[in-house]
């Protein structure tokens, strides 16, 4: 029996994903590019824009995080197939897209902006016409592009962008909730795929706070503290070009409506019998978990001097809703009262104000003064949507503000 349910346990741990459900498929195939480049590190897929045969007016757009290579097929639906046909509008307007993916997504950010600097050297080099490039990312590949960019500047490179814009991208740090940190080391040696994913390069230099073990304290990755200094030494942000943000969440103060201290999600065995997970909220020994099952237990996890981040402003992953899922599939009875919580938060994607302070992650920035960004212009959406979703207002804004 314990053998079974320890076969139940690794089924549903190896489709716990940070960002989206481990194996999940596309919805449908993406059309095949007009032309496809090899680069170091992974390759990019070139779709020309209406009435034209070859590089004109180039967009470049970086993938985000996720575990292994660039899945293609996805990104062409995220941003086709949603809210708002941007691809479509976009080559409508007569621009080349460019989208750059990587061999694997989770690796340094440092090394896939060798990729994408691969990438926009070839779009140069490719390009009929000298309009300036648009090059930016979503999530992650925001953060990537501005390395890359501002590398490239450091090293005196003509990078011959205009216009730099990142979707929906972890400026001041991305969240995931402590306790699920703690569940992927409690299921870890069953299987490790989620920590795989929470303990990656990019992930450590992207979370705001990490736990690097069960009964560890969450901090800071020292994989962070570098990568902020690697940054600080290449100028911290691109200068040439006109530096631009988008976030999915909201700018007006207004969280996503989970409550502090409120269960998410809890388990009712036969499998994680007695485990559940808290909104995170403030205080020096909050508490946000209590694993316990049949891998042990039970261990109850705290942490000090947070902001209730969960419930922030911000675009939001389904974190808690892609655990459920995988833990309901194998028979486990879990009861989930918030499927998704924030992500990147609102003040992170458009660069405004760190996340330290419960005062500033929850800023009415769109009663700041406009230079209290670092970016020359940004977007807050209209509601805390989904992180990175292509919606109208973001794919309409993005789209008059294209290099000439």
């Amino acid at each position: 029996m314990a053998d079974s349910k320890t076969e139940k346990v690794r089924k549903a741990a190896g489709a716990f994903g940070l960002v989206t459900p481990v194996g999940g498929a596309a919805a449908s195939q993406a059309p095949p590019a007009d032309e496809v480049w090899q680069l170091p590190g992974g390759s990019a897929r070139v779709y020309y824009g209406e009435g034209h045969k070859g590089v004109v007016r180039p967009v470049v757009l970086a993938d985000g995080f996720n575990l292994g290579p660039t899945d293609f097929d996805w990104l062409w639906g995220e941003l086709e197939n949603g809210r708002f046909p941007f691809i479509s509008e976009l080559r409508r307007y007569g621009r080349t897209l460019v989208l750059v993916g990587f061999d694997e997504r989770s690796e340094s950010i440092l090394r896939n902006a060798e990729t994408v600097t691969a990438a926009i050297l070839r779009t140069i080099a490719e390009q009929l016409g000298d309009t300036r490039l648009l090059v930016g990312g979503f999530s992650m590949g925001g953060i990537v592009t501005r390395y890359a960019l501002a590398r490239m500047e450091m090293q005196r490179m003509d990078h011959r962008v205009g216009v730099y814009v990142s979707f929906d991208s972890p400026h001041r740090g991305a969240w995931v909730p402590i306790g699920l940190q703690a569940f992927a080391h409690y299921t870890a040696d069953v299987d490790d795929t989620y920590l795989r994913q929470i303990s990656s390069p990019a992930s450590q230099q992207m979370l705001w706070r990490y736990l690097d073990g069960l009964k560890g304290t969450p901090q800071e990755s020292p994989l962070r503290t570098d990568f902020k200094e690697q940054l600080q030494r290449v100028g911290w942000w691109p200068r040439i070009p006109r530096l631009l943000g988008v976030s999915s969440g909201r700018g007006d103060g207004v969280g996503n409506g989970v409550r502090a201290g409120a269960k998410t999600l809890s388990c009712a065995g036969p499998l994680f019998d007695g485990t559940y997970f808290l909104a995170q909220s403030q205080g020096d020994q909050a508490e946000v978990a209590v694993l316990n099952g049949v891998l042990g237990g039970p261990h109850t996890i705290t942490t000090g001097g947070f902001p209730e981040l969960d419930g922030a402003p911000g675009g939001t992953l389904e974190s808690f809703g892609i655990i459920a899922d995988a833990l309901s599939d194998v028979g486990e009875s879990v009861e989930l009262a918030h499927r998704s919580v924030c992500f990147v938060p609102s003040v992170s994607a458009v660069a405004v104000r760190d996340l330290d302070q419960h005062e500033d992650l929850y800023v009415n920035i769109d009663e700041l003064p406009p230079e209290e960004s670092e970016l020359d212009d940004f977007l807050l959406s209209s509601d805390n949507d989904p992180h990175a979703l292509m919606t109208e207002q973001i794919g309409r804004w993005v789209l008059d503000r294209l290099p000439d």
